[in-house]
């Protein structure tokens, strides 16, 4: 495999990682204890599972970029995705939820900065 592969996709998951730490720490900062982090099951994954007292179960869709050179981050949530996104919580409601009301949410960071910014879309399937 040539380097440059390589290269882009240990960045890539590097950049990954940063950004779901960046948005586990600011649910944390924002009252919302962290449940699960990159839970898998048969339709797919989510990176955080959390949940605000008081409030539902949230599946959260972290998107970071280190460049808005391909847009916005929250642009890559496609209706596919969202889709995609329900199933998942239905999985994970079955498996670990009961009956807990669940909600779809999407943390964008930008890495662009040397302070990253956070958008949290509550509710992104709405």
């Amino acid at each position: 495999m040539p380097g440059g592969l390589c290269s882009m996709s240990t960045h890539n998951q590097r950049l990954g990682t940063y950004g779901e730490d960046t948005a586990a720490a600011y649910l944390v900062s924002h009252g919302y204890q962290i449940i699960d982090r990159n839970w898998r099951c048969a339709a797919g994954e989510v990176d955080i599972v959390a949940k605000a007292s008081g409030g539902p179960i949230c599946l959260v869709e972290v998107k970071t970029r280190s460049t808005f050179a391909y847009g916005h981050p929250a642009e890559s949530i496609t209706r596919a995705k969202i889709a995609r996104m329900r199933q998942v919580a239905g999985y994970w409601r079955r498996e670990k939820g009961g009956p807990h009301p669940v909600r779809l949410d999407l943390i964008c960071v930008d890495a662009s900065g040397t302070t990253p910014q956070v958008w949290h879309l509550e509710g992104a399937d709405r």
